[in-house]
């Protein structure tokens, strides 16, 4: 079975591809149709028209007929299974399932086509990039392929990326913000307050348990009152930066999409005057992004996706920048497949955590949930008090703050963690 029934009939209705209504039995052969695709025509004994027979093209022309081997191969009933070897036709491909597929469907073919037909070469070409569907996946493809990108395309490869980060600054920037702020203002409080610095409200609410009970001004009355045995001040206002931040980010191949979330968040971080962020990624060399930090897609196009794996190295390049170990919280972002010394990443961990580091290891910062990692690395790590696991992009911040605050990191489905 080529696909499901929701992918071929999400905008289909009880009705041919003409309008005009159909009896329930002939629908119900007409949806199974779609969904099996041409091979199945003669079993069903339904031919599809109009509309229904150009969405059939396009997904045979994906997924029909043994497109995986043969990209050029023809299906049955003369339709392509395959997309052919230029950009045009693969232009026309891509426009013709943005007409009849919603954008979260046209992203997945979008995806399946680079995966099956191995099109990514034709991504170098402008042409094909203005026909696409901009999302984190094909900007991890791109930024794959950045090195062999010839200066015809690399502008139009450019809004590509900007497009899909600004789309993602939108939805992370503010709850970010709005989060981390918080969490920033609470880890600032001072325990010995100047009267004038009191934070009443909480101090109150933290001395409740401490209320007596005493007599009124006649023997029928009580009154009553709270010892503030603690009391809990504001924040002083500082212009320095109260914490400092390092993302030190895996960029082999398998870790494309969280690349891409890890520059945007370093960028809103880097924002943040209260914060000291800095980025570093790495594969088997070390690259200090910091100084890109004000542009997100000049951070993208300064990694190389692929390569092998130091994570080692590269925590004694994080460990050597840190001046104020008890604030500061190093996100490692990685798969933790190390290709370094692994009892010296190990120590090194362990090394930064006794001076007061809070340390957050993230196999993934993506919407895909954990990806293939070492688990005997990530079950190291949690033993460390370092518990490895994947954190989508909407959690990112919540996990931020617990760090920030040194309290429990808000691990998802934690009895499933390594």
């Amino acid at each position: 079975m080529r696909r499901t029934p929701g992918e071929t009939t999400e905008r289909t209705t009880e009705r041919t591809a003409t309008g005009s209504p159909t009896p329930p039995d002939a629908e119900r052969l007409r949806r199974w149709r779609m969904v099996l695709g041409a091979d199945s025509a003669d079993s069903t004994g339904c031919t599809l028209t109009g509309q229904d027979a150009a969405m059939d093209g396009a997904l045979n022309a994906l997924y029909g007929g043994g497109a995986e081997k043969k990209p050029n191969s023809r299906g049955t009933g003369g339709r392509s299974a395959g997309l052919g070897a230029s950009a045009p036709s693969v232009a026309r491909w891509l426009g013709d399932i943005r007409t009849y597929f919603p954008s979260s469907v046209v992203q997945v073919m979008q995806r399946d086509a680079i995966d099956r037909l191995g099109l990514s070469a034709l991504l170098l070409e402008p042409e094909m990039l203005e026909a696409v569907e901009p999302d984190v996946h094909l900007v991890g493809t791109l930024l794959s392929l950045n090195k062999a990108m010839p200066e015809t395309t690399k502008e139009t490869a450019r809004a590509v990326v900007r497009k899909v980060v600004e789309d993602l600054e939108r939805r992370l920037e503010s709850p970010t913000r709005a989060t981390l702020t918080g969490a920033l203002d609470r880890s600032a409080r001072i325990s010995r307050p100047r009267h004038r610095d009191i934070d009443w409200d909480r101090t109150i609410r933290a001395n409740l348990k401490n209320y007596l009970t005493l007599p009124g001004p006649d023997a029928a009355t009580t009154t009553g009152t709270v010892v503030p045995e603690r009391r809990i001040g504001y924040g002083r206002s500082s212009r320095s930066a109260k914490k400092d931040i390092v993302l030190c980010v895996d960029q082999s191949g398998s870790m494309a999409a969280s690349v891409v979330h890890a520059s945007v968040f370093g960028a809103v971080l880097a924002s943040m005057r209260t914060l000291s962020t800095r980025l570093v990624v790495f594969d088997t060399a070390v690259v200090d992004l910091t100084d890109q930090l004000d542009d997100p897609v000049d951070v993208l196009f300064g990694t190389q996706l692929g390569g092998g794996t130091d994570i080692n190295r590269a925590l004694a390049y994080c460990q050597s920048r840190i001046t104020r170990p008890a604030d500061t919280v190093v996100v490692l972002i990685s798969d933790l497949y190390e290709g370094g010394i692994r009892d010296e990443m190990l120590k090194r961990v362990a090394a930064m955590k006794a001076t007061g580091v809070q340390f957050v290891t993230l196999l993934a910062l993506s919407d895909e949930g954990a990806p293939a990692y070492d688990h005997e690395h990530a079950a190291a790590l949690g033993a460390l008090g370092a518990p490895a696991f994947a954190c989508t992009p909407d959690l990112f911040p919540d996990v931020m703050a617990a760090a920030i605050e040194k309290r429990p990191l808000p691990i998802p489905d934690k009895e499933h963690q390594p």
